[in-house]
């Protein structure tokens, strides 16, 4: 069921836009009631968004299970390339929703509070392994950024694969914090 809203919201959101779609076209899209639409999500946004949690889960699990006395970049570096999978897997819904989201300030704005929501995970993964609390979301702030930027690389160039994306993405952090000396 919450694969059809969620197919069904992003099929209107690309034929109408964001705006212009209600609730009650999502769930009469799906062929249920509104308020099955309202068991499974919150509003509209949040059809758009589902799966964060278990990327939130999958990488601060990912976190703990990197062996102790890692640094904390390297540590983040690993658990990113634990969800490759989950992105690799999500990537053609991904690459529908990024026009939606780019048109819509309300999913801009929730993106931001997704990727924030991370680095508040990671910074507390970090800060549960020993790393103090300035070091901790320090590292996860830069990680996720890497992060992203690996994604976009490997969204614009499929010639190499995710994990080679990510490993050039915090080499070319390590380059960059080299010449702060």
């Amino acid at each position: 069921m919450r694969l059809r809203l969620q197919e069904a919201a992003l099929d209107l959101y690309l034929e109408r836009g964001y705006d212009k779609t209600t609730t009650g076209d999502i769930a009469a899209r799906a062929g249920v009631t509104e308020r099955t639409f309202f068991r499974h999500f919150a509003d509209k946004r949040e059809v758009f968004f589902d799966g964060e949690a278990e990327l939130r889960d999958l990488l601060t699990g990912a976190v703990a299970m990197v062996p102790a006395g890692t640094k904390p970049l390297p540590t983040l570096r690993a658990a990113f390339h634990q969800v490759v999978p989950l992105i690799e897997r999500n990537l053609p819904v991904t690459e529908r929703r990024a026009p939606v989201i780019v048109a819509t300030p309300a999913l801009q704005e929730r993106a931001l509070a997704k990727s924030a929501a991370l680095v508040a995970a990671l910074t507390d993964a970090l800060r549960a392994r020993g790393v103090a609390e300035p070091l901790a979301a320090l590292c996860a702030q830069v990680g996720m950024d890497a992060y992203s930027i690996a994604i976009r690389r490997w969204r614009a160039d499929r010639t190499d694969d995710l994990h080679t994306h990510l490993d050039r993405a915090f080499t070319d952090l390590r380059l960059a914090a080299n010449a702060l000396k």
